[in-house]
């Protein structure tokens, strides 16, 4: 049964072998093979069996065909043999030689878009030549536009310049990628720059509104500053024309110095303030932070500021009381005709001279008292020509008469310091402010307090003999009696009521009428009076005079006194009262 199953699959398998055969050689048959194989299907089996025999016997015959063919025909296969090496040989070399040409061909592409570009670039040039040929006299007037505008700044020429600067800047801006336009263009903003010098150089001098305005608006028309820096530029340059002007000045001489200065502020500073709000319409400055005035007033202020200390620094070198009134009137006129703008400082003045006059009263005063200490310590204590009346006398003079006394020239130190008082007075006279009234007074008592010490320490200090210590007592009685009273009375004269400020402080020579006391029962020694008539002591100097402004009388003068004091020609202190102003 097993053996029968086994038969059976072996034909089921020889059947569906026999029928893949079939089916895989049919699908391979080529067309011309088609008809062969239809006629195989439609063969019986015997047919089949025996196909394959006559097969080989056509092969056979087929093959002795080709045989005969070949040998009778072999000159023409080896001609087609020799042919084909050559066909092959041939198509080789020119597969190479395509291979070649290949590989040159991207070479020749590139060799040819050279050419292209190239000859496109010489046309281009060539157009280009052609262009510049027949636009050669515009082009040439726009190379010369550098030179010209130059020369227009040169020459003041401002308005032109300006237009050649504007006709550059709309051609830079309508060919930006032109070369030479670039060109141009840079050249003209060095030209502007050299213009913008030169305009802002003229700020900086002595011009009028009318030529401010033109600049300004010459400026505006360049468009390098905004608005703000255009102000600020201008009052930049007007200030570094004030400064200039103010450096000019000498400051070796104070005096000069200042009258120029205020004379200066007065004039220019006036006229600075005017051209800016003239040409600007408003002070708001470009900016809303500016509520306080503005930069204008900023720029006043300084000024203002700047001229105040410089009265503070060089007050003090004036050594005239003539040179500070004058000084203070002037910038009292200043300070007035600034206030037409809004610059009115005459309340910022008071202070500085009140405090220059007080300095100058305070070095007179310690002048004054040095030389009498250095004539009391040099004093040689010997009898001078009596070239005066007694003391007594001095009481029944007129209030009015504020001449020095000649009583005062038998004590040379006494009458040295009252020179140098009456010099401090002078000086006093022209500038003389009333709120320093209580307080020079005060430095007047203590240059009196300071020779009254003098005197006592002198007194403890030195050993005197008899004579000399009568000498030495009708010093200190005449300056008890004579140079305090007289010093009050020139006080009295700078200021009304001064005197009694003066003579209230006696009490600071109690030390010397104590000294005057204890020794008022001797007698001063009566000057001497020889037959030679001396007018030099001993020590070989001249009585010293009481000079006034610096004029000191003659020997004859001298000697003229000692017979009538009232024709004396010794200059007296000026009985005009001056008060300085303070306000």
């Amino acid at each position: 049964m097993v053996m029968e199953l086994e038969n059976g699959d072996d034909a089921v398998s020889l059947s569906a072998s026999h029928t893949s055969t079939m089916a895989s050689l049919l699908p391979l048959a080529s067309v011309s093979q088609q008809p062969y194989v239809s006629e195989l299907l439609s063969f019986t089996l015997d047919r089949l069996h025996k196909e394959p025999e006559l097969l080989r016997v056509d092969a056979e015959r087929i093959q002795r065909q080709m045989q005969e063919v070949a040998v009778g025909n072999y000159r023409a296969f080896i001609s087609a043999a020799d042919a084909l090496v050559a066909i092959i040989e041939e198509v080789s070399s020119i597969d190479k030689h395509l291979e070649s040409l290949i590989t040159e061909i991207p070479n020749l592409t590139s060799g040819c878009t050279e050419f292209i570009e190239s000859a496109e670039q010489i046309l281009e040039k060539r157009k280009m030549n052609q262009s510049l040929l027949a636009n050669h006299s515009t082009l040439l007037d726009l190379l010369e536009i550098p030179q010209l505008m130059d020369t227009c700044v040169r020459n003041g020429n401002y308005d032109e310049a300006l237009d050649l600067e504007a006709f550059v800047c709309k051609l830079s801006t309508m060919h930006p990628k032109l070369p030479v336009i670039q060109a141009l263009a840079a050249e003209v903003r060095q030209t502007t720059q050299s213009l913008l010098s030169q305009l802002l150089q003229k700020l900086r001098s002595n011009i009028q509104l009318p030529e401010c305005l033109r600049i300004i608006g010459y400026l505006r028309r360049i468009g390098v500053f905004s608005e703000y820096e255009m102000r600020l530029q201008f009052l930049r340059c007007r200030e570094t024309w004030l400064t200039g002007i103010l450096e000019d000045l000498d400051q070796r001489n104070a005096y000069e110095y200042l009258k120029g200065m205020i004379s200066c502020h007065r004039t220019h500073l006036f006229d600075v303030v005017n051209q800016y709000r003239a040409i600007f319409a408003d002070d708001t400055s470009g900016s809303e932070e500016n509520y306080d005035g503005g930069l204008l007033f900023s720029w006043a202020m300084h000024q203002i500021i700047s001229h105040l200390k410089t009265l503070k620094v060089m007050l003090p070198k004036i050594t005239e009381g003539g040179s500070l009134s004058n000084i203070l009137d002037q910038s009292m006129y200043c300070a007035m005709g600034l206030g037409w703008v809004g610059l009115d400082f005459r309340g910022l003045l008071p202070s500085l001279f009140e405090e220059a006059v007080l300095n100058l009263f305070s070095k007179n005063m310690n002048t004054a008292v040095e030389n009498f200490q250095l004539v009391l310590d040099s004093h040689r204590w010997v009898p001078l020509p009596a070239v005066g009346f007694s003391a007594t006398s001095f009481s029944e003079e007129s209030q009015e008469d504020v001449t020095p006394p000649s009583y005062l020239m038998e004590h040379p130190p006494l009458a040295v310091f009252i020179n140098g008082v009456s010099a401090a007075m002078n000086e006093l006279r022209p500038c003389a402010p009333v709120s320093l009234m209580n307080v020079l007074a005060q430095e007047l008592i203590k240059g009196l307090q300071t020779v009254s010490d003098s005197l006592l320490r002198y007194n403890a200090t030195r050993m005197l003999r008899e004579n000399e210590s009568g000498l030495f007592l009708s010093l200190c009685r005449a300056f008890t009696e004579v140079a305090f009273p007289h010093c009050a009375t020139c006080f009295g004269r700078c200021y009304p009521g001064g005197a009694t400020l003066i003579m209230d402080a006696k009490n600071l020579y109690d030390g010397v009428g104590r000294l005057l006391t204890i020794s008022s029962s001797k007698e001063p020694p009566k000057p001497v009076s020889n037959g030679e008539e001396k007018t030099t002591s001993e020590n070989g100097d001249l009585p010293q005079p009481v000079v006034e402004n610096g004029v000191e009388p003659t020997v004859d003068e001298m000697r003229s006194s000692n017979t009538d004091e009232k024709e004396q020609n010794s200059p007296t202190l000026h009985t005009d009262e001056k008060i300085g102003e303070t306000s």
